[in-house]
């Protein structure tokens, strides 16, 4: 098939264009390299790709195109050329959403639009990347897809980047239950692996980086919120499959881990695991974003969906993905 993948430069969908490519399809990447960088694909689009430790590199079967979501899709014919769309572009990171509420907002939302109407008007299978932001305050844990949920006060701009995924969400539906377009929407609950960077407030490579150095570790709060955290390589080889499937379409899905753990917990782990000498320190969540931040305790995934729909389970856990980013780390010194 011919793939197109928006923010395939990014971390996520550089990943994903790599096992698509494996796979055998063509894989075309957009991104307008606002976060995406070049250099995470740079061996998949160069004239003469050298095989990458997947063997999915093969020259010409790989494009990018830098230009943004909404600007390639001015002429919606323009998309008519694909067999399949992953639509990841968006805003991401938290600190990126507190820096810069409105790029967020219209970003997430404008953008998303545009693809969920040319897929329709042309009959294209998307699959759309939510968040696992979308279940907001909620205390209900582990989230299941069809729970309410609970946003706070738009006074804060944190909220806005779960408002707008939540809106992606009920456009794609929307589209699938008047047009019947394949949409599946997957909402991802902090994926990690090689080639994630901590500029945009991304938790595990900032600490990584931070303890290979030997530099003081900076959590966020008191250290006692949880999350899951699940190796890019298996959300990537679940998206196929999800897609792929026709019961799956129209559906919401979790996608991530379930193995909880708290942020301080964290910490302690990168550091035994990389034998460093850096010590914890506790920055307040005013002092780290510059505004009064509302943070969620706990963040973990009902996986029954998911599991019920393509047998997936995470293959990796927590210490083996620590262990392989600090020696990446380590590497890149």
């Amino acid at each position: 098939m011919r793939i197109l993948i928006t923010g395939g430069a990014g971390f996520i969908g550089s990943h994903l264009a790599r096992y698509l490519l494996s796979e055998g399809h063509t894989v075309h990447l957009l991104d307008d390299l606002s976060t995406g960088r070049v250099e995470n694909v740079g061996e998949l689009i160069g004239p003469r790709s050298e095989e990458s430790a997947a063997g999915s590199s093969v020259p010409g079967r790989c494009t990018l195109q830098r230009q943004r979501v909404g600007e390639a899709l001015s002429n919606f014919a323009w998309l008519r050329g694909f067999d399949q769309v992953y639509h990841l572009a968006a805003a991401v990171g938290v600190q990126l959403i507190v820096d810069d509420p409105v790029y967020t907002i219209e970003t997430n939302v404008l953008e998303t639009a545009k693809v969920l109407q040319a897929a329709a008007a042309f009959d294209i299978p998307v699959l759309l990347t939510s968040s696992s932001e979308v279940y907001g305050k909620s205390e209900k844990v582990p989230f299941r897809e069809d729970d309410d949920v609970v946003y706070g006060s738009t006074v804060y701009s944190r909220w806005s980047y779960a408002a707008t995924k939540a809106l992606d969400e009920y456009l794609a539906l929307a589209h699938h239950r008047k047009e019947g377009l394949r949409v599946v929407v997957v909402r991802l609950f902090n994926t990690v692996g090689p080639r994630q960077v901590g500029y945009y407030g991304m938790v595990v490579p900032r600490f990584v980086r931070a303890a290979v150095r030997g530099e003081p570790i900076d959590i966020y709060g008191d250290g006692r919120q949880s999350r899951c955290f699940c190796h890019v390589a298996d959300v990537v080889e679940a998206l196929p499959k999800l897609l792929g499937s026709d019961a799956c379409h129209g559906r919401v899905f979790n996608l991530g881990s379930d193995q909880e753990v708290t942020i301080e917990q964290l910490a302690d782990r990168v550091i035994a695991l990389s034998g460093s000498k850096s010590v914890k320190r506790f920055v307040p969540y005013e002092e780290a974003y510059g505004a009064k931040f509302d943070d969620l305790r706990r963040r973990v995934p009902d996986l029954t969906r998911v599991r019920q729909a393509i047998g997936y389970q995470p293959g990796r856990g927590l210490d083996e993905i620590l262990t392989e980013l600090i020696e990446l780390e380590r590497k890149s010194l």
